[in-house]
Parts: structure tokens; sequence; C-alpha cells
């Protein structure tokens, strides 16, 4: 049986902060996102405390947190910031 592939979404707010970023950073988050579709939960990414289905991934200096939608099988892209102002809050 082959293995089911992912969504990617993105919510406004992650489109909003991904466009503000250098174009080479944003081609590489872009590039490190669409490997989520094979597999959500790869090497390296971090389930963030207190928050149930939050999960993140680092791309360089920047930070991608995301939630898994396992029922409907999304990977939606919540915040995207460098690591210096990703967990703040209100960013």
């Amino acid at each position: 049986m082959a293995k089911r592939k992912y969504k990617i979404a993105f919510a406004p707010a992650a489109v909003r902060q991904l466009r503000k970023l250098p174009t080479d950073d944003q081609k590489r988050i872009l590039r490190a996102i669409e490997t989520l579709e094979d597999d959500p939960r790869p090497a390296g990414v971090k389930k963030l405390q207190g928050a149930d289905a939050l999960w993140r991934i680092r791309i360089a200096d920047y930070r991608v947190v995301y939630e898994i939608q396992d029922a409907k099988l999304v990977v939606l892209a919540l915040r995207i910031a460098h690591r210096k102002d990703i967990y703040r809050k209100g960013k």
C-alpha cells in the first residue's frame, strides 16, 4: 500500500511573513516545507510544548511552526519567522 501524501496549506499570516523574507531564504523555506508532504514528522522536527498539535522545523536561522491535521492529511504552516522572533506573542 502506497503511503498517502499530505497537502500543504498556509495560514494568511504565514504567507505574509514568508513574503517579507529575502528571495533565497523564501526558496529554501518552501523546499523544506514541501518535504513535509511525504513525512510531516521528519528527523529533527520538534513538537512544541504547551500546544497539542504544533510542530517546528528549523531552516537555517528561520523556523516554521505548523499544525498536522492527520484526519485531513493536511500540514498547515502557521508562522514563518527568524528564530529570535518566532516564539514571541503576537508575531
